[in-house]
Order: C-alpha cells, then sequence, then structure tokens
C-alpha cells in the first residue's frame, strides 16, 4: 500500500525529527518551523497542486515531502535540506516505490538552495508552498512589541493574513498578504524576501504559471 500524508504524522521519527528542528531553531532565534508551519505547508502544497491539475498521488506526494522538509535542522541549519532529504530516505527507504522516493528526497533537498532546478513538479510546489508562510503566528513569544523583535520577527508579526490564490484563468499563483504598516513599512518585506519571492517565480514558472505578489489590496507583480 502506498503511503499517505496521514501514515507520515503518525511515524514517530519523522516526529521527534521535527520537534527537535523546532527546538534548535528556536535556540538560535528562528521563527517557529514546528507542526504549525509543516502543516500548513503541507495544506498549502495540497491545495495548489489540486486546483493546478496535478494527480491524485502527485497531490499526496506534494503534502508528505512539505510536511517533511525542514525536519534535518537538528541536524544543522545551513544544509537542512540535505539532512532532512537523507532522513526520509533511511526512514522511508523501505516503505516507498523507488520514483516516489526519489521525487520526494529531491524536493526536499532542493527547497532551500542557491542552485535551486526543478525536476517535478513535487518540488516546485514544495517551495511555493514553503516560501509563502509569513505570518504574525510564525513568531514565538506573543504579545510582544514588534519594534523589539529582529527583523525576520517583526515582518512575520506584521503579517496579519496570508493565503494563496490560483487563478487559472489568468495562469497565476497569487500570495496576498495583509500588512500592519503600523508595525513596519513594507520596504521591509523585501527586505528579507525578496530571494524567496525569486524562488516562488522559478518555482511558479515550473509549472506553468506566473508568480503574484498582492499586498494590502495593491498588486506588485
Amino acid at each position: 500500500m502506498a503511503l499517505k500524508l496521514n501514515d507520515i504524522k503518525k511515524n514517530e521519527e519523522v516526529l521527534a525529527a521535527i520537534r527537535e528542528s523546532d527546538k534548535a531553531l528556536e535556540i538560535m532565534g528562528f521563527t517557529e518551523h514546528g507542526l504549525r508551519h509543516l502543516n500548513i505547508v503541507s495544506d498549502r502544497a495540497q491545495e495548489i497542486a489540486k486546483d493546478i491539475g496535478m494527480n491524485e498521488r502527485e497531490i499526496e506526494l506534494s503534502a508528505i515531502a512539505s510536511f517533511c522538509h525542514d525536519m534535518g535542522n537538528f541536524m544543522g541549519r545551513t544544509q537542512h535540506h540535505y539532512w532532512a532529504a537523507i532522513l526520509f530516505r533511511q526512514i522511508f527507504g523501505n516503505e516507498m516505490d523507488g520514483d516516489e522516493l526519489v521525487t520526494i528526497t529531491q524536493a526536499i533537498a532542493n527547497h532551500d538552495k542557491e542552485e535551486m532546478k526543478f525536476t517535478n513538479k513535487v518540488a516546485a510546489v514544495l517551495v511555493v508552498a514553503d516560501k509563502s508562510d509569513v505570518h504574525k503566528s510564525r513568531v514565538r513569544n506573543q504579545p510582544i512589541e514588534a519594534t523589539m523583535l529582529d527583523i525576520h520577527d517583526r515582518v512575520n508579526y506584521a503579517v496579519v493574513d496570508s493565503s494563496i490564490k490560483i487563478d487559472k484563468e489568468e495562469k497565476t499563483i497569487i500570495l496576498a498578504l495583509t500588512i500592519d504598516v503600523n508595525l513596519v513599512p513594507i520596504i521591509e518585506y523585501f527586505e528579507i524576501f525578496t530571494e524567496r519571492m525569486s524562488y516562488c517565480r522559478k518555482a511558479a514558472g515550473y509549472l506553468g504559471y506566473r508568480f503574484s505578489l498582492i499586498i494590502n489590496n495593491f498588486k506588485l507583480s
């Protein structure tokens, strides 16, 4: 029987790796990368894959890769995408079809590196779902004065709404954000997220779509 997302979510090795990874990132001062983030990214990946017409199994693989993409952070942040891919291979190497295993491990390994290249749709969907997750709920210590946070926390704290929409007629993947400009100027978003938006644009292009960013109802791309 083919592995499904629910099987992955019940796996104790995966859950332990996720817990330790989020704990390590908290110590390093990063925003939340635990079950909240992974469930949101997995859900978004499913929605994106379904809306652009991927088949049922590709949708499932997109969700699985998205849920597991950050579980290697406890072994090191710099190469965490590689650690997560290797860990997935070690845990599920004997439980998955070879082609599916390669698809997922490649998608996980590809999601956070400068030489990002896409060879399958699952990898591209993961990037869009992951890089679009910016929201105040990712800030660990709340309530807190936004001016006291570093720029990553400050920008996330100011984002009160974040959603992905698919315009099939215009062949566009849209990230819509609502940012509280009383907390941060819009320019601060671009100071830290320009590279991530570039990744989303590349991923959307591989899927045959354009990537569009809307901030406070103003279309920027």
